[in-house]
């Protein structure tokens, strides 16, 4: 299909598009959550890079990561058009990544990121494993709020 937009106005339509929640990835983990009995998080905190999740009591920042936009290892394709356009973008979005997870672990966070991916139905044992493992970290955290299943 072609544009109806000059680059220019597809540029500047663009720029106004402002990123928001990514809902049905974010729901998964909510679902998660509730089903290994987990409490004491909180969404929409001022921090930087504005995790997804943070749990305060056990210094930690969950960050949910799209497979596409963050560059999974497993499942990330480059889209076959505009290819460098898709390198440079996606190159900064890893970068923007990393420069959040140390900003938020010289402030004392710990920062667990979870992919899209693991977030499917057979990847759901090991990521319930991994939250409860961070959760269980260093900082503790409320014991009697995490169920094991």
């Amino acid at each position: 299909m072609v544009d109806v937009f000059t680059k220019r106005k597809r540029s500047a339509v663009m720029s106004l598009i402002r990123s928001g929640d990514n809902a049905s990835t974010e729901l998964r983990l909510i679902t998660l959550l509730h089903g290994l009995g987990i409490t004491g998080w909180r969404r929409r905190q001022t921090l930087p890079g504005r995790p997804d999740f943070v749990f305060r009591h056990a210094k930690l920042a969950v960050l949910v990561d799209g497979c596409f936009w963050h560059g999974c290892p497993r499942h990330h394709r480059l889209p076959a058009t505009r290819p460098a356009f898709w390198i440079a973008k996606l190159q900064a979005n890893m970068a923007r990544d990393r420069r959040v997870g140390l900003e938020l672990r010289q402030n004392g966070w710990r920062v667990l990121r979870i992919w899209e991916c693991d977030l499917t139905k057979a990847r759901q044992p090991l990521t319930a494993a991994r939250l409860k493992r961070a959760l269980r970290g260093p900082t503790a955290f409320p014991i009697r709020q995490l169920r094991d299943n």
